[in-house]
């Protein structure tokens, strides 16, 4: 197992893979570590869509019509469960998209650790997103793209700003 800093260094946005199949023991595994991840109050506040099957992916694909989405051999949504989240009683911030977005971290490292890649997508028609895959009382937040990488995929340098920009001791 890598330590998280060799994970998260080694993790990027893949936009470009291999037709190979993800198997089904990795599928678990990143899964059982999305299981894992904390929510407010663990709630857990989420519904995941495996899609794998062509007319599932045909519909998923123009949803997000770009050529490299296209090349992925299978996609995991991120839903949140609009009824069950956890609101913040002082403001009424909800947090589903926030558990969402904890347990597809988790998911995307897990998937790192297995040697695959992964990309957050959120600019998806969010129109066609409920039409094709209705689920009542539950809201798309993200789409993953994930499979095995393309030798050719790009994959820039990562840029982070210095840690004196991002954190402040008080």
């Amino acid at each position: 197992m890598k330590d998280m800093l060799s994970l998260s260094q080694e993790r990027f946005s893949a936009r470009k893979f291999t037709s190979e199949a993800v198997s089904q023991e990795d599928l678990d595994y990143i899964m059982q570590c999305v299981q894992l991840a904390p929510s407010a109050v663990n709630r857990q506040p989420w519904l995941w869509l495996i899609v794998r099957s062509a007319e599932a992916k045909e519909k998923l694909q123009e949803c997000y019509d770009r050529e490299w989405f296209k090349t992925a051999p299978m996609y995991i949504v991120g839903m949140k469960n609009v009824n069950e989240n956890w609101v913040r009683r002082y403001d009424e911030k909800s947090h589903g998209d926030i558990d969402v977005a904890i347990a597809t971290e988790h998911l995307c490292l897990a998937a790192t650790e297995r040697g695959l890649g992964t990309c957050w997508v959120c600019n998806y028609d969010t129109d066609k997103m409920q039409q094709f895959f209705p689920r009542e009382g539950y809201e798309a937040v993200v789409i993953i793209p994930i499979g095995h990488i393309a030798e050719d995929c790009p994959h820039a340098e990562k840029q982070r700003k210095d840690m004196s920009e991002i954190v402040e001791e008080i």
